[in-house]
């Protein structure tokens, strides 16, 4: 069996000397070099690459630019004394797969080149899986012939391996929980933990204690102590469904986890490692919640160290008949149904185009599925052919009506209100202010 080659560029002749030498006591071929240049040359015979970040000419991170353009599935780490983590996170947006702050211990080193190698081996496996295939419009699970999520795809597979964190926009009902599953099952995690978290679904007052944790007695109920989600989740996966509406006051500890990789439970002072790897999804814009003051600007740029826009299923029309085909299960679908199909604006996005064909195939009057079988909601009427203020109210008033209508809509529940608005639940609350209401209700 062939030994991993390891290829260390570091200008510090001792650092270098003392790396090649316990990695090749670990039982790999170590290929050297003191700068950016001679590492170019060496790099199509490794099979992962340790680089300092700080080099004499090209940097670190403009090898790794340079690397990822010559060879994208060669693992690369990278090393660095003088950044904090921001350096690291840098790096990694721009395609490294780990990173080793200095001093690190030789554990360490051997741990981050192993798992170096793993992702390798998972790029490898996934790329074979794709060629076997021979149908680059599925993978996964997921369905996209079109160039758009062709770029989806192939983002995932990059990014799968790695630990990097992940964010995902896009409308409800695009399928962000599905990739958010397909980038944990690519992972080295995938026989671990995958948890996903409804930031919409936990009451604000009960978040907290569900995300991090509680010890007993940390407030009225708390008869026994219990691990919160990341915990639950560690050495794997937490997906953070829609983001956006998690408030300020959890959001400093979700930045702590990603920053330091550690959290407190509730009425603790113990400080708990946590080894998870974060994807995070939004239906709304965080950048406008960072204009109005919602949402952490330092929280934003880690979620969003690999930002993945699914679009809409109206933008992306040429995957309609595949997803169709899925969903029909084998049934035959006349070309009039599925011009009826291709016609529709889908708000609902696949979710509802996966609704509408299931409701078809179960109140179909034959046995295929005809033009009248799908049933499909007619589009909202515009008067005078364009929207408009009413007459005699300004901009500010009339956000002000809808807003106070879809309150009394929610029956007073700012969540429910929120998801009506199309904003976060935070976003809500500071229109609220503006409008100069109280906050007397955390829901």
């Amino acid at each position: 069996m062939n030994r991993a080659r390891i290829l260390v560029v570091e200008d510090e002749g001792k650092l270098r000397r003392v790396v090649e030498l316990q990695l090749q006591s670990a039982g790999y071929d170590v290929l050297l070099a003191a700068h950016a240049e001679a590492a170019l040359s060496l790099t199509e015979r490794a099979d992962a690459v340790l680089t300092d970040l700080r080099l004499p000419g090209m940097d670190g991170l403009a090898l790794l630019d340079a690397l990822r353009r010559q060879n994208a599935a060669l693992p690369v780490i990278v090393m660095t004394a003088f950044g904090t983590v921001d350096t690291a996170v840098q790096a990694m947006k721009a395609g490294a797969v780990d990173f080793l702050l200095k001093p690190f211990s030789i554990d360490h080193l051997l741990a981050v080149v192993a798992k170096a190698l793993e992702v390798r081996a998972l790029r490898d496996e996934n790329r074979e899986m794709r060629a076997e295939l021979g149908r680059r419009h599925e993978f996964q699970n997921l369905i996209g012939r079109s160039q758009a999520m062709q770029q989806i795809f192939s983002t995932m597979e990059r990014v799968a391996p790695t630990r990097a964190t992940v964010l995902l926009a896009g409308e409800s009902g695009v399928g962000k929980d599905r990739i958010a599953r397909a980038i944990h099952q690519l992972s080295p995690r995938r026989d671990r933990p995958f948890v996903k978290i409804d930031c919409t679904a936990l009451p604000e007052n009960l978040m907290e204690s569900e995300l991090f944790g509680h010890e007993r007695g940390a407030f009225t109920g708390a008869i026994s102590a219990k691990a919160g989600k990341f915990e639950q989740a560690d050495t794997g996966t937490v997906f953070l469904d829609e983001i956006g509406d998690v408030p300020p006051s959890i959001q400093v500890k979700l930045l702590r986890i990603l920053q330091d990789r550690e959290l407190e439970r509730l009425g603790s002072n113990k400080v708990k490692a946590i080894d998870v790897r974060v994807i995070a999804a939004t239906n709304v814009d965080l950048r406008a919640a960072l204009e109005n003051g919602t949402f952490r600007q330092d929280l934003y740029y880690r979620l969003n160290v690999v930002p993945m826009n699914i679009p809409p299923l109206r933008d992306r029309q040429e995957d309609i008949p595949d997803l169709v085909k899925r969903f029909a299960a084998g049934m035959v679908v006349t070309s009039a149904a599925m011009e009826k199909l291709l016609a529709y604006h889908w708000p609902g996005n696949v979710r509802e185009l996966e609704n509408v064909i299931e409701r078809s195939t179960i109140l179909r009057a034959g046995d295929k599925l005809e033009a009248a079988d799908i049933r499909l909601e007619a589009p909202r009427a515009r008067q005078g052919g364009a929207y408009f203020l009413p007459d005699g109210l300004t901009l500010d008033q009339y956000e002000q009506s809808i807003i106070r209508e879809a309150l009394k809509r929610a029956s007073g529940n700012k969540s429910h209100a929120a998801r009506l608005l199309g904003l976060t639940r935070n976003a809500l609350r500071y229109r609220l202010t503006q409008m100069g209401e109280k906050d007397e209700d955390p829901g």
